[in-house]
């Protein structure tokens, strides 16, 4: 049960793509990206799944069950994103996340 919960956390986190706000001629406007990509494939001891939207979001994960022990498991997941900001500018970040937390990489991110 704890894997469908966690799954559907990172699923719709993924899925909740950010809207691009711009002002013309004073009345509000809202872009809305389109999805170009998706794929989703989910099994009991694991997942994998990958969208990418019009505004050059893209996200992809694959994730797997881990026996850390005789009672513990862990959800495994390595994935990666990337988004383009309002200048243009293309950001990616590459993680793990495992029993040890979520752990990303990126070059725009601080290092340890």
């Amino acid at each position: 049960m704890k894997f469908i919960i966690v799954f559907a956390a990172i699923f719709a986190a993924a899925l909740a793509a950010p809207q691009h706000y711009e002002h013309h001629d004073h009345h509000d406007h809202y872009d809305h990206a389109e999805i170009l990509r998706y794929e989703s494939d989910v099994r009991p001891d694991g997942y994998k799944f990958g969208f990418e939207t019009s505004d050059g979001t893209q996200h992809d994960a694959e994730g797997q069950l881990k026996n850390l022990d005789k009672e513990h498991d862990a959800l495994v997941v390595h994935g990666s994103f990337s988004f383009v900001d309002k200048e243009g500018h293309k950001y990616l970040v590459e993680y793990v996340a495992d029993e040890n937390g979520y752990q990303p990489k990126g070059a725009h991110l601080p290092h340890a």
